[in-house]
This record gives C-alpha cells, structure tokens and sequence, in this order.
C-alpha cells in the first residue's frame, strides 16, 4: 500500500535528520568544525556535546512517538471503504465501482447474490408469503 510506504519514508527521513544532527554535534567537537573554517583554536568539549546529544535525542524522541503514532491514524482512517449511500458503488483507486466488482479488482474473488434472513423475511411479508 503506497501510504503506508510513505508513511514509514517519513519516518526514517525524521530519524536521519536526528541522527544528523547528533554527528554534526559530535563532528564540531571532535574537529573543531568553526576553527578549521574561521581559524583559531579548538578546545574539544565532550560534555557539551553530550549534552547535545540528551537534549536533540528529548527532543527526538517525542517526535518520532508521535508521528509513528499520527501514522498508525492515517493508516487505519485510510482502510475504510467509501460507499456511496444511494448507489452502493465502491471507491476504488479513484473510481467508483460496483461492489462486486470491486471484489473482483481487490481481492480477486467472484461473488453471487442471495438474500441474508432478514431481507428474506422481509420481503416474504412484503409479498403475503408466510
């Protein structure tokens, strides 16, 4: 299914873009990124780059919990059927299409018509017969 694949893209472009983030972290502290562009001295500082680290991984953390969490959403809301209310078509990619053909499209699988019990019921009393 193309939302859910693009919903898990999503994702993994958040979790990258996090992980980036901390090696440019690390990166400035371990290479001294300002000094070797600007000039001057470097003074790698760890602590500060683990800090670093704890405040972009608590900021990370919600976020992917929560678009992992909006996803699941779009992904239940985006499997229910639409049918239409007065000719029982399906939509279907975009068409709408007759139920039995969709079933036919989607699941590969022939259908038949009959009568639930209640229908029968129904229309037996509808007609006089008992």
């Amino acid at each position: 299914m193309e939302v859910k694949t693009n919903g898990r893209t999503v994702l993994w472009w958040e979790i990258a873009a996090f992980s980036l983030l901390i090696a440019v972290s690390w990166a400035d502290e371990l290479f001294g990124v300002p000094a070797l562009l600007f000039g001057g001295s470097h003074q790698p500082n760890y602590r500060e780059a683990g800090l670093e680290t704890i405040i972009i991984l608590l900021v990370a953390i919600p976020v992917v919990t929560r678009t992992t969490r909006v996803a699941a959403r779009l992904f239940h809301l985006e499997g229910f059927l639409r049918v239409c209310a007065w000719c029982k078509k399906v939509e279907l990619k975009g068409d709408w299409v007759p139920i039995a053909e969709f079933f036919q499209q989607r699941f590969d699988a022939d259908t038949t018509h009959g009568m639930c019990p209640d229908c029968f019921a129904a229309q037996g009393e509808a007609i006089g017969v008992a």
